[in-house]
């Protein structure tokens, strides 16, 4: 495979990411408009969040592992196709049953082609720089987030809150063509005594402990970006916030995700993985414990705000760096798919947290400082980093082919 097609493949899977991070936020930027435009109440959105993330974890968990037996590019073509459609097909929902069943479907798309970008991009980058490229790539996310929020009054204005949708089902219809022309094709191979259900493995020693750990922390860091990304834009305007600038600081916040991601990934790479993710999550918990006791403040509470909220997202890629060294390449699909099921479930429960803080009515400080409570238990799951890569380390000691895998 020569050097541009290599390069041009890894370009190609970062703009899945933003199409991914786009995406997430695209519905939440729309909800707020939609009550005028539709005479749907903002409070009644969170089955709509959830369905996408319950579509995620379908095709992560059922479909994505594929990837390890059948090749990674037939999944992340169709993956991405199938979003392509489906976000088009939002642009002409009229009912809460509508966005409901559009959004499960291009979840279901996300969650089959993410898993499998996240293998490929571990397979196409040089041994000693894997974290960081990962986190290169999949910093496609946060761009993405970005350019929903901050672009959102603009889109909106052009062409109505359909626009936010149109849009990139477009790009992602081209992105498919360009994708199924430029992703080379693979060869998986399978050991003899590999279980022909990829994911028993991950229940199994040696790859259950760093499992447990890498699910339990992506489920916990879920719960909170989703239901902060979901709410954000309409909790901010409670306290003091019009609506243009909680859009445009739930897009700026994910830009700082960027910069954070990319240092950590350095640090993954170069220092210590499991004292980097304590102090992220620590930072985290640290930002949204003082918002919880001071008064609503703009000024103050933007600062505050984009470190919680970016260290979030930077947290969640951050994970997902790590699945390379946790994990053996014939496991890496199957690892990664598992673990976006297993976190889809705190990711469900993020959007539906935010709806009930919501229907009580709880003050924006409240509702934030509710928010350094995962960051703290994740805190904790990351305290079992260090034992589980070095289960990996011996395990490579011990394999020479797994160590070339991982290499």
């Amino acid at each position: 495979m020569t050097s541009t097609r290599r390069y041009l493949s890894l370009a190609l899977i970062a703009c899945v990411y933003v199409m991914d991070g786009y995406d997430i936020n695209a519905m939440a930027m729309a909800v707020p408009r939609l009550e005028g435009a539709l005479g749907l109440a903002p409070a009644a959105f969170g089955v709509v969040f959830s369905a996408l993330l319950i579509g995620m974890g379908i095709g992560a968990g059922a479909i994505a592992p594929l990837g390890d037996r059948f090749g990674r590019r037939p999944l992340i073509v169709f993956g991405v196709l199938a979003v392509a459609l489906s976000t088009l097909a939002t642009a002409t929902a009229g009912s809460i049953t509508e966005f409901l069943l559009w959004r499960l479907i291009t979840g279901v798309g996300l969650g089959t082609c993410l898993a499998n970008c996240t293998a490929m991009t571990a397979e196409l980058a040089p041994p000693k720089l894997k974290a960081t490229l990962m986190s290169l790539t999949s910093a496609g996310i946060p761009l993405g987030l970005f350019a929903a929020g901050w672009f959102a009054p603009a889109v909106v204005g052009f062409g109505g809150w359909q626009a936010l949708f149109v849009i990139p089902g477009l790009f992602a219809a081209v992105l498919a063509i360009l994708l199924g022309l430029t992703l080379p094709a693979e060869r998986p191979v399978q050991p003899e005594n590999a279980a022909k259900v990829p994911q028993l493995e991950l229940l199994r020693a040696p790859a259950a402990f760093p499992f447990a750990i890498f699910a339990g922390a992506l489920a916990l860091n879920a719960l909170n970006l989703y239901m902060l990304n979901s709410w954000l834009p309409t909790v901010l305007p409670q306290a003091g916030f019009t609506l243009d600038q909680a859009a445009q600081l739930a897009g700026t916040a994910q830009l700082v995700g960027l910069a954070l991601a990319i240092a950590l990934s350095v640090l993954i790479d170069r220092w210590r993985p499991g004292a980097s993710m304590i102090l992220t999550f620590a930072a985290i918990a640290g930002c949204f414990a003082a918002i919880g006791l001071l008064p609503p403040d703009p000024d103050r509470w933007t600062w505050l705000l984009l470190i919680g909220v970016g260290g979030a997202s930077a947290a969640g890629l951050a994970l997902m760096a790590l699945a390379p060294y946790l994990f053996p390449g014939r496991l890496l699909s199957s690892a990664v798919g598992a673990g976006v099921l297993v976190g889809r479930v705190g990711a469900i429960g993020g959007p539906l947290v935010g709806q009930a803080m919501l229907s009580a009515h709880v003050a924006p400080n409240t509702f934030f400082a509710a928010a350094a409570v995962p960051a703290l238990v994740s805190l904790l799951f990351c305290l079992g980093l260090p034992a589980a890569l070095a289960m990996r380390r011996r395990e490579e000691g011990r394999n020479p082919r797994t160590l070339a895998e991982a290499g």
